[in-house]
């Protein structure tokens, strides 16, 4: 039977949601590999909304479930509905989304405050021992999640930012740095990560890290 991974997504475009990139080749990774994505979003407000042309804010409101159903082709679930009884694993592609929607990295740092939804599909993902997958700077949320509890320390990328790597262990998750191309997996945890646009130079490399932890997580469901 194919596996069911829920790929989380946090809006859409670079600047305020889900990199496209980054989703559409998870999406492609996961139907290349046999298994069914289920993409759900928090239906929440974005914190903001930012002109992809000009970079700069926008002076109107966008709902993160209904901007991340255009990646989705209009096939979303809401993030509520996701558990571990439902689907194999979780994937969270990057973005600001990640840590503007998804969580409070983008203001707050190291003191990031997750979206409880979100918090609560991640931790209950790992104590369930099924897998997750964190794209770019999506880590940072996973690390968030954490950060004030001894039980559980990840091991995760993000690249080589010198910032993002200090905040990233300031929250108590270890840091290993890989190339765009490779992995990183926490098998305690059941957690892979790779650090996509954070390094990668386009599309072609950014497709061989994620292909490889889209991989690396559906190995991971059969040890379950």
């Amino acid at each position: 039977m194919a596996k069911r991974v829920a790929v989380l997504l946090s809006g859409c475009g670079v600047f305020d949601g889900s990199e496209i990139h980054e989703a559409v080749l998870t999406l492609l990774a996961l139907d290349s590999h046999g298994a069914e994505a289920v993409c759900c979003a928090p239906n929440i407000d974005q914190r903001d909304v930012i002109n992809h042309v000009s970079g700069q804010p926008m002076p109107e409101k966008r709902n993160v479930l209904i901007e991340a159903a255009r990646i989705a082709r209009g096939k979303i679930e809401d993030l509520s509905r996701i558990t571990p009884a439902v689907v194999d694993a979780l994937i969270m592609p990057g973005g600001y989304g990640a840590a503007k929607n998804l969580c409070s990295y983008a203001v707050d740092g190291s003191r990031a405050k997750v979206h409880p939804e979100v918090s609560r599909v991640i931790y209950d993902f790992v104590q369930a021992r099924k897998p997750i997958g964190a794209i770019c700077i999506a880590p940072v949320v996973i690390a968030a999640v954490f950060r004030d509890t001894k039980e559980i320390i990840p091991t995760l990328t993000v690249g080589n930012d010198p910032k993002t790597v200090l905040d990233l262990s300031t929250m108590g998750a270890d840091h290993i740095e890989c190339s765009p191309r490779e992995i990183i997996v926490d098998r305690k945890n059941k957690i892979v990560s790779t650090p996509a646009y954070m390094l990668a130079k386009g599309p072609a490399e950014l497709y061989i890290g994620i292909e490889k932890l889209v991989k690396e997580i559906l190995e991971l469901c059969e040890s379950n």
